[in-house]
């Protein structure tokens, strides 16, 4: 996570926000699989076909991270220094490119590409609002929660990242305990608490 903050420039709690609601919402609505396959060995649990990793990061999504990376005219484009950090081999393919995304995303032993992906997409999430002239990676009068708005973007997917005056936070609903929350408000909840806080400070 660590690697991944400083290689990307996203603080490393922030990094953490959306992978607890990604765990939370695992344990939550599989919690008979969580309790007899991931909680006796103690470790994070792999999302679905669907989402892949532990960030819960579908394969068109980590395609788009990729191709904003190089694309100066997209309006998730980061900058030059970044357009290499995901690169694969020159000979490679379209289809050992798709088998290498997977191992990289899903991979058990070494989480690092799994919170990198994610960390690229919140930053090109916030270059994208940030060139439509509203920040949300700083808390201001109009988005006095930006980390769950971040969260929230990160959730619903680029197509439905359109930048406007009064983001809100939400998201997809987790319930928990006969609550139900939403994925950004639970992200801006853990980031505001003093969990974790010595790992991953504010």
């Amino acid at each position: 996570i660590n690697r991944a903050s400083k290689e990307s420039r996203i603080p490393s709690r922030m990094i953490v926000a959306p992978l607890i609601v990604e765990q939370l919402r695992l344990f939550h609505s599989e919690r008979e699989v969580f309790k007899t396959i991931f909680g006796p060995l103690r470790i994070l649990g792999n999302q679905s076909q669907f989402s892949w990793g532990v960030m819960g990061i579908k394969q068109d999504t980590a395609r788009n991270i990729e191709k904003n990376l190089i694309d100066r005219t997209s309006p998730w484009y980061i900058g030059a220094e970044y357009s290499h950090i995901l690169d694969y081999q020159a000979t490679s393919t379209e289809n050992s490119r798709d088998s290498e995304r997977f191992a990289r995303l899903t991979d058990e032993n070494d989480r690092y590409y799994s919170y990198l992906y994610g960390a690229l997409y919140m930053k090109e999430i916030m270059a994208q609002w940030s060139r439509a002239g509203i920040t949300i990676d700083q808390k201001t009068q109009k988005t006095p929660e930006n980390i769950g708005i971040i969260a929230t973007l990160y959730n619903i997917g680029f197509n439905n990242s359109k930048p406007h005056e009064n983001p809100q936070i939400g998201g997809a609903e987790i319930e928990i305990r006969g609550h139900t929350y939403s994925f950004g408000g639970l992200a801006q909840d853990f980031y505001d608490s003093n969990e974790l806080i010595d790992a991953f400070p504010r």
